[in-house]
């Protein structure tokens, strides 16, 4: 699609978010399964796979870009850590949203940004202000959106943007106690930025790019996002808490990952045990589900391979409902297979009678992952026309690996281009 916007871009500059481990990944995810605890925190963040000036000895390995003065610049940021939001902000400089997971946006100014790991956005800068650095050196600076009582890791990532034609493109960069934060980037609490930021995002609406959102709805599906804990097995051992190991769920169903292809099973018919259609499409029990105490009334999740299924076309709202039980989060849910409208979001518990009438079906945010608020919901619209079997998970992967997902399927529609294409015959089996 080509780019809407009148603004001449200078160039494209990739900005990818990750977090870095001292020791193998394999063996820290190893032990949290063994053992039914959370992962080891990461101990960086990095910009471009570097972690920046602020971690010991790592002045050379932090991300420089060098800029033209009075240029404007398209920055191509991704989040590919794996456990943390991150806030992001360039010193003296604002930055204008233009497009959040790969579909326009109402262009709109701000200091900073939030960006959910597997969410992508699309932000415009000019380089028009090295009156406030003679020097020419700005930093960027990425650091953790806090939503979570679990260790996490609170340091926080840097690089530089030099302006060409400065004192900057001679001078080393300094050393980190030097270094000043951009006083605009959130503290790591701010749940107002974080929530403001996410109710400026608009689709454009215009003919040209229209805004699709379903305006009806054939089915609407809620599920509770819920952490749990889980009785130890006999004669292991459990560090998750008080002698249990973690788990997570959705309408307290915990997610198994088989050992098979859900999607061949579905394809081919199979009989199985591994897996059903059953997935529960409401919550199982209705209670306070942001205010129950974190630790007295936790659910023992079921565990299991189940699905739900949905008819080719169908207009499918799924409203996505945070709990109390061991900690309100903000989950970043990510539905593989479909973009959807984000078209409601709120505090406290989904009410369909009291909610659904400030929907916004103008012109809602359309994405792949969303940011459900903590001790809250989002509310999201789907046209179901995608056939196959799809993945809907949290994605802060430790979540994820104690089971917060479910199998998504939408049925073969009745016209050729509506059903899943056969396997080519040389498709190795799994």
């Amino acid at each position: 699609m080509p780019y809407p916007f009148s603004t001449p871009i200078e160039a494209e500059i990739p900005i990818i978010f990750g977090e870095w481990w001292n020791l193998p990944v394999e063996g820290i995810e190893t032990e949290m399964n063994k053992y039914g605890n959370g992962p080891n925190s990461s101990d960086a963040y990095t910009i471009n796979g570097l972690p920046g000036s602020l971690y010991p000895c790592s002045i050379r390995d932090t991300f420089v870009q060098t800029v033209e003065r009075g240029k404007t610049y398209m920055l191509r940021i991704i989040n590919a850590a794996l456990n943390d939001e991150l806030f992001f902000a360039i010193a003296n400089h604002t930055l204008t949203v233009v497009e959040i997971d790969a579909s326009y946006t109402k262009p709109f100014t701000t200091e900073a940004i939030m960006i959910t790991p597997g969410q992508t956005s699309t932000v415009l800068f000019t380089a028009n202000q090295v009156k406030h650095d003679s020097t020419g050196l700005f930093v960027m600076a990425a650091r953790p959106y806090l939503t979570t009582v679990f260790p996490f890791d609170n340091t926080t990532t840097i690089g530089f943007f030099k302006y060409k034609g400065t004192l900057a493109e001679n001078m080393a960069l300094p050393e980190p106690y030097k270094v000043r934060l951009p006083y605009h980037l959130p503290r790591m609490e701010d749940h107002a930025f974080a929530i403001s930021f996410s109710n400026q995002l608009r689709s454009l609406g215009t003919p040209k790019y229209p805004c699709s959102v379903p305006k009806r709805i054939d089915k609407r599906v809620v599920i509770t996002i819920s952490l749990n804990l889980q009785d130890c097995p006999v004669n292991q051992t459990c560090k998750g808490y008080n002698g249990k190991r973690f788990a997570a769920s959705m309408n307290n169903q915990s997610f198994i990952r088989p050992l098979t292809s859900i999607l061949d099973w579905h394809y081919r018919q199979y009989s199985s045990t591994q897996y059903s259609y059953d997935f529960p499409q409401k919550p199982p029990h209705v209670f306070d589900y942001t205010g129950v105490d974190p630790m007295t009334h936790n659910l023992n999740p079921n565990f299991g391979t189940k699905l739900f299924a949905v008819e080719y076309g169908t207009m499918l709202e799924i409203v996505l409902q945070d709990t109390s039980f061991l900690n309100l989060e903000n989950h970043p849910i990510h539905i593989h297979g479909h973009n959807f409208f984000i078209v409601g979001t709120g505090f406290g518990n989904y009410d369909a009678e009291k909610d659904t009438g400030s929907y916004n079906l103008v012109d809602p945010p359309e994405r792949n992952t969303v940011a459900v608020p903590m001790g809250g919901w989002a509310a999201v619209r789907i046209n179901a026309d995608n056939p196959g079997v799809w993945f809907m998970h949290c994605h802060l992967e430790e979540h994820t690996s104690w089971g917060l997902a479910a199998g998504f399927i939408v049925k073969n529609g009745a016209k050729p281009y509506q059903k899943l294409l056969p396997p080519p015959n040389d498709l190795p089996a799994c």
